[in-house]
């Protein structure tokens, strides 16, 4: 009996045991399943390294929700924008429409429509005021022209409408980003709390850019537009230059002028105005390097019918070999019209320069010799240089030199007997450099680009690029060269710089135009010019340009 019972107790302790076996076998399978779920985990000999890997499992996640959230936020603010985040404004006579969009430069974009769109450098921030002029009203036009007394008080109607539609635009962005946002949060998302979380995110974003145009606007920008488009139409659509003085309020009075241009484009079959050149002001033509390109005179020509030039001014290489059998090239310059003064390039031959002498309307300008052209006194010097095959001659920068001492000693001479010269004119840079402060403004070619340069003692020196876009040279590289030319604006009684637009179309096979006005910085709102400050503006600059062999 006492057997019996010994059996029992060993039966029961052996069961005992297995069930805790297999409770800890049972746990520890439970454990391991649930380490297995977890992605990234590993086992380390029986260990469960949970404390360690934690840390290293959960934040690429959050980068990838962090990350996620911005994509959202961007993208759901940008759909917002271009579904609904437009108003239509009255500004004067024209209805338009106002976006908003991302940009990574800001300003402003106003789109006339198939003329062509003026840029204005008003802020920075990643987003871009649009302004499509969609039409004309004609009977707000017509009212214009039969009562001429409500231009005085357009600024103010021009500044309103504009003011109205921009917090209009304002208000319906926030709406649009938010919404847009928002939506998109909760289609990827499916949470509310996340969808509030973008859309509260993207109203930051745009209050941001907000602040960030408001602390950088600049209401000069109207002064300086870029335009690009229809070359006929960039002279009333630009505008005239003129002189600003301190008390002018800048904004509301050049929107004004530009509402008014724009108008006058718009209704061309009406009795408005058309566009005139302000009569105190002398237009001098820029041109340099055409390289026997034909095309250079037709351009010519439609810039001085439409921008009204009063002289043109070629600063050398209007040939490409100077021999006499391309002579017959320069024959249409007789008829353009108006004054060509004209000094040798490095691809410009003495008889290329006697053929010229003989032709009417031209002066040939050299060895300093100074004249009286349309109103401003012209001095001049022929490049030393002749090189048509580009090639570099051993002290070739030294004849520059002495050539440009030349000319500083004829512009000095002239200052003592009283006439002082105006416009100097060469066509190496190197050269133009020697006659720093002895003259307001010096013009010159050869580099093929365009360059401004106040050189250190107040002589601005004018680069220009080549109007014939070089050439026969334009096959020549990856990308045709543009065809360049300068507008410069000269007061006609202190014959001062106001301002110059730099002309650029596309090269061989393009049809692209861009203008930009540029003013100086003597004839920028509030400025202040001494009496005795030399008559050169003294604008942005560059760093001097280097001499090269085109």
């Amino acid at each position: 009996m006492a057997r019996v019972r010994t059996r029992t107790r060993a039966q029961s302790r052996t069961q005992t045991q297995a069930r805790i076996r297999i409770q800890a076998e049972t746990r520890t399978r439970t454990r391991t399943r649930i380490i297995d779920r977890i992605p990234g985990r590993t086992r380390d000999r029986g260990r469960l390294p949970v404390l360690e890997l934690a840390p290293e499992t959960h934040r690429p996640r959050a980068w990838r929700r962090a990350l996620g959230l911005a994509a959202v936020v961007l993208v759901g603010a940008w759909l917002g924008l271009l579904i609904v985040g437009n108003v239509r404004a009255q500004v004067g006579p024209m209805d338009t429409t106002m976006t908003l969009r991302p940009s990574l430069t800001g300003g402003t974009k106003i789109n006339v429509s198939p003329l062509g769109a003026l840029y204005l450098d008003t802020h920075s921030g990643p987003v871009r005021l649009d302004v499509n002029v969609d039409q004309l009203d004609p009977i707000r036009a017509q009212a214009l022209v039969d009562h001429p007394e409500r231009l005085s008080g357009l600024q103010d109607e021009v500044a309103h409408d504009v003011e109205h539609g921009t917090l209009d635009l304002a208000v319906r962005s926030c709406v649009a980003v938010v919404t847009g946002a928002t939506a998109l949060g909760l289609a990827v998302y499916r949470r509310p709390r996340r969808a509030l979380a973008a859309g509260g995110l993207a109203l930051a974003l745009l209050a941001s850019s907000g602040a960030t145009a408001f602390a950088t606007w600049n209401p000069e920008s109207v002064l300086e537009p870029r335009y690009s488009g229809l070359l006929s139409s960039a002279p009333a659509l630009v505008g005239n230059a003129r002189s600003i003085v301190t008390e002018f309020d800048v904004y509301q009075k050049e929107l004004a002028r530009l509402v008014t241009n724009v108008t006058k484009l718009y209704d061309v079959t009406s009795t408005l105005p058309a566009y005139s050149p302000d009569p105190g002001t002398l237009r001098v033509l820029h041109v340099s390097d055409i390289h026997l390109n034909p095309a250079s005179w037709k351009i010519i020509a439609s810039l001085v019918e439409q921008y009204k030039v009063n002289v043109i001014v070629d600063s050398g290489d209007t040939m490409d070999h100077g021999s006499a059998a391309e002579n017959g090239f320069l024959d249409p310059v007789a008829d353009l019209g108006v004054p060509y003064v004209w000094v040798r390039g490095n691809h410009d031959s003495r008889t290329t320069q006697h053929y010229l002498s003989r032709m009417r309307n031209v002066h040939v300008l050299d060895d300093g010799r100074a004249e009286t052209i349309a109103g401003l006194r012209f001095a001049g010097i022929g490049d030393p240089q002749f090189t048509p095959d580009r090639s570099s001659v051993p002290g070739g920068d030294a004849s520059e030199e002495l050539a440009g001492d030349r000319l500083a000693t004829a512009l000095r001479e002239q200052r003592a007997a009283g006439t002082p010269v105006d416009v100097a004119i060469v066509h190496e840079p190197s050269a133009a450099r020697m006659t720093d402060g002895e003259v307001p403004l010096v013009l010159s070619g050869h580099l093929h680009r365009e360059q401004t340069v106040l050189l250190p003692h107040g002589t601005r020196l004018r680069v220009e690029g080549s109007t014939g876009g070089s050439g026969l040279r334009a096959v020549e590289g990856k990308y045709p060269d543009p065809i360049e030319a300068s507008i410069l604006y000269v007061d006609r009684d202190s014959h001062r710089l106001q301002a110059w637009d730099e002309i650029k179309l596309g090269g061989l096979g393009e049809t692209t135009a861009e203008v930009s006005r540029h003013l100086p910085e003597d004839n920028q709102p509030g400025a202040t010019r001494s009496p005795s400050q030399s008559p050169s503006p003294s604008g942005s600059t560059t760093s001097a340009p280097s001499p090269s062999a085109p």
